[in-house]
């Protein structure tokens, strides 16, 4: 997980009620433990564990994939603006490394 996500929010500004629409997606290899590498020995597994999307300390969003999820894994998700904030990501995987990315929301009335 070295490069930056890519982050992608249908609306920055939103008025108050709109669905707000957003798009992640971060480089990962996903490794599910069920390969060998070329002396037969099984490489360990390594895949995103945990992504939250919380606006200021709100969680709006959890995800808990498992092993069957390909590499850099895209998701997409919705919620409805309700006030101003920061748009908080973040990823975790098996080996404990995270992940995050900030996007600013200024909802008006």
């Amino acid at each position: 997980m070295q490069k930056p996500p890519r982050i992608w929010i249908s609306n920055a500004a939103p008025k108050a009620g709109d669905v707000v629409r957003v798009r992640a997606q971060i480089e990962h290899r996903m490794e599910s433990g069920l390969r060998m590498d070329a002396k037969g020995q099984p490489i360990a597994r390594n895949i995103v564990t945990r992504f939250e999307a919380r606006l200021d300390n709100d969680l709006l969003f959890t995800w808990s994939p498992e092993t069957a999820i390909a590499q850099n894994p895209f998701l997409e998700f919705t919620f409805m603006a309700r006030q101003s904030g920061e748009l908080k990501m973040l990823w975790r995987d098996d080996e404990g490394l995270t992940l995050t990315a900030n996007k600013a929301l200024q909802v008006s009335s």
